[in-house]
């Protein structure tokens, strides 16, 4: 007799399609997955860094990486469910690259085809002389670990500041999850919630 399965599968392939910044140009991205304990990545790449990539001189002056992302994991519960983190990095007016963004989202619970707008922060400086010290020494302020983004723990007295969005595609396929027990079909709303099947 055959037993079930005892884990499910992530397959999750796309691209981290454009971004707009309206102030700056000459941008690149680099991306990481967060994710639980009790998930795992089976093949595929978990960060990577793009090419840097200027507006288009059209009238949107989108910026257009079309930097490619794929990877599969394995996990025995939906708790952690992963998340893509993006930084988004390029030059200040002295030509260091300095932090214009970073932002997160989770995978999408659905199979199929999504499309996922990330709006985009930067930490600011708590006061105006530490705004200027860190302008004028192209220090601005950043996290040591951009992965800190997905999680809540020692951000709440963090200070940020919108700026831009990033746009990403993602073509999702899973594997048992049905099998294990777990409703993974389109509901009313937005993003399907993962339900236990009675």
């Amino acid at each position: 007799m055959a037993s079930g399965p005892s884990v499910f599968l992530l397959n999750v392939s796309g691209q981290i399609e454009s971004a707009e910044f309206p102030e700056f140009d000459d941008l690149y991205c680099k991306y990481s997955f967060v994710y639980g304990h009790d998930w795992a990545p089976t093949s595929g790449i978990e960060e990577g860094i793009s090419q840097i990539t200027s507006k288009s001189q059209g009238g949107k002056q989108t910026l257009v990486w079309n930097f490619p992302v794929e990877i599969t994991f394995k996990s025995t519960n939906p708790y952690g469910w992963p998340q893509i983190v993006i930084s988004v990095y390029g030059p200040d007016v002295f030509g260091n690259d300095v932090v214009r963004g970073y932002g997160a989202v989770h995978l999408p619970f659905t199979p199929g085809r999504h499309t996922r707008t990330i709006p985009m922060f930067v930490p600011e400086s708590s006061s105006r002389l530490q705004r200027f010290t860190s302008w004028f020494m192209g220090r601005r302020p950043e996290f040591t670990d951009p992965k800190v983004v997905a999680q809540g723990e020692g951000r709440e007295v963090t200070r940020v500041r919108s700026q831009g969005c990033v746009t990403v595609s993602f073509n999702v396929v899973t594997k048992d999850l049905k099998k294990l027990g777990y409703n993974t079909g389109s509901s009313d709303f937005p993003s399907a919630q993962l339900m236990p099947q009675p």
